[in-house]
């Protein structure tokens, strides 16, 4: 059985976000934004995949569009893959629209009747709000055939007769192979079955011969499942029980070896664990942990537990530990050079301790952000799931300190001799400047409506080094920072 989903990634982003209208998804190829998928409504309007953006929106103004995202496709279709292994325990990719299942032993769980199969598959899908084209045949080809050039059920042994009146096209052969056959006036699989092999092989190679066998059922063609992700949790069952945090500890440093030798073979690295202990009682409690950076080292890790076993009631006690990482990460094996080691990582250690007491979602670090607007030249991002970057580049000084602009009772273009501040007054000492710094006209902002900003870094007599603009189209003077 052959399952095609000719609108996979339209249909996908539309399942969260309904568009009324036509609706595409666009991807760049080269320098061209080109239509990679399109809803009913976009191809009602006369658009066509490959098409470019900029045609289509001059030819549909109505159009509305989104960038296309691959690996979130390719994620979606792992997770149909992984529903229809309610049919049949053989389901594998077919390209990135496709799937296909080996029904050839569960068809009698509904009466022998694929038509019941396929109706049940149908409801659940377009209830999910998904367009899908099936085909079932005794081959693969011949149910790939007929679930993207003519939908149905092929009857047993009857391959043949059914793909004759199917263009070449459906016998998955290359767009080149399938333009010379039509070029030859081969437009049909029953021409091509007429043709004599040896002229076929010799001018357009083994290739159309292969395919055509396989969809006839002359040469086997296997169903790949995708394979089972990896499990990564461990168990020990205790003989007798025991209550002490140094045993608990014990048992968590033996399964947290096996758990990170499982980890070290796939190239992955832990980012939460969780440490289910089980009492006599049938109680169980369980100790989270969530790291900064994913992590496989077990003298790293181990300490962590620490507190959250120190808290375990263990009643009468604990008879069966199991520690599985709920959450992994790619951690591939890095190549230590000689002028380099191995990172430390004691900073992301120090945030995972922390975190176990605070959250890991509270402790923040500030990242630099491409803006030339102050208060828009940084971001403030979770520590634990956000690497440091640097040095920051900073083309004039920016103040240490950086708030909302406060006014000041000042006049004229150049920084005032005197002014008060915060209830304070001070005597400007030194002044230097001005550095203009224009908005940002394609961003709205409010506070950027007096226009243009000429900004000033005043030394006062006080001590206090502030960081003062004027705004000449609106005139007004204000205090936006202070210096070290």
């Amino acid at each position: 059985m052959s399952l095609w989903f000719p609108r996979l990634a339209s249909d996908r982003v539309l399942r969260a976000q309904p568009v009324d209208g036509p609706f595409a998804l666009t991807l760049r190829q080269g320098n061209t934004e080109r239509l990679y998928c399109l809803n009913p409504a976009g191809l009602r309007q006369g658009l066509t995949p490959g098409m470019p953006a900029s045609d289509a929106r001059a030819f549909c103004p109505d159009l509305q569009s989104r960038p296309a995202e691959l690996s979130r496709d390719t994620r979606f279709l792992h997770a149909l893959a992984r529903w229809a292994g309610r049919y049949c325990p053989w389901v594998g990719l077919d390209g990135r629209d496709g799937l296909v299942l080996d029904v050839s032993g569960t068809v009698h769980l509904w009466g022998g009747q694929e038509s019941a199969m396929i109706a049940d598959m149908r409801q659940r899908l377009t209830r999910a709000g998904l367009a899908v084209r099936i085909g079932v045949a005794d081959t693969r080809g011949a149910a790939w055939a007929l679930a993207h050039y003519a939908e149905g059920i092929a009857p047993p042994g009857a391959a043949s007769e059914t793909l004759k009146p199917l263009p070449v096209e459906a016998l998955r052969i290359e767009a080149k192979a399938a333009l010379a056959l039509q070029r030859l006036g081969v437009r049909s699989i029953g021409d091509l079955m007429a043709l004599p092999r040896g002229t076929v092989s010799r001018r357009l190679g083994p290739g159309v011969l292969m395919r055509l066998d396989q969809a006839l059922g002359a040469r086997g063609e296997q169903v790949s499942p995708l394979a089972e992700p990896p499990h990564y949790g461990v168990r020990m069952t205790l003989p007798d029980p025991i209550g002490l945090s140094a045993d608990v500890m014990a048992g968590a440093k033996r399964l947290l070896e096996r758990l990170c030798a499982r980890l070290k073979e796939n190239e992955m690295g832990a980012r939460v664990l969780c440490l289910t202990l089980r009492r006599v009682d049938q109680e169980s409690q369980q100790v989270e942990l969530r790291l900064a950076r994913p992590l496989r080292d077990v003298a790293r890790i181990l300490p962590f537990f620490e507190r959250g076993v120190g808290q375990v009631d263990a009643g009468y006690g604990i008879d069966l530990l199991r520690l599985e990482a709920t959450q992994v990460e790619p951690l591939p094996t890095e190549q230590i050079a000689h002028m380099r080691g191995p990172e430390d990582g004691a900073l992301e250690d120090l945030i995972t301790r922390l975190g176990t007491r605070i959250g890991l979602e509270n402790i923040q670090r500030f990242l630099p952000a491409d803006s030339h607007i102050p208060e828009r030249s940084f971001l403030i991002a979770p520590a634990a799931w956000s690497r440091a970057q640097g040095p920051w580049v900073a083309l004039r000084p920016r103040p240490v300190q950086l708030f909302a602009p406060e006014p000041i009772g000042a006049t004229g273009a150049r920084p005032p001799r005197h002014f008060r501040w915060r209830r304070m007054a001070l005597t400007t000492q030194r002044a230097t400047g001005p550095e203009r710094i224009a908005p940002e006209w394609w961003l709205e902002d409010d506070g950027w409506r007096r226009g243009l900003r000429d900004y000033w870094k005043v030394d006062t007599a006080q001590g206090r080094r502030l960081w003062l603009f004027h705004t000449p189209q609106d005139p007004g003077w204000f205090v936006q920072g202070e210096f070290a």
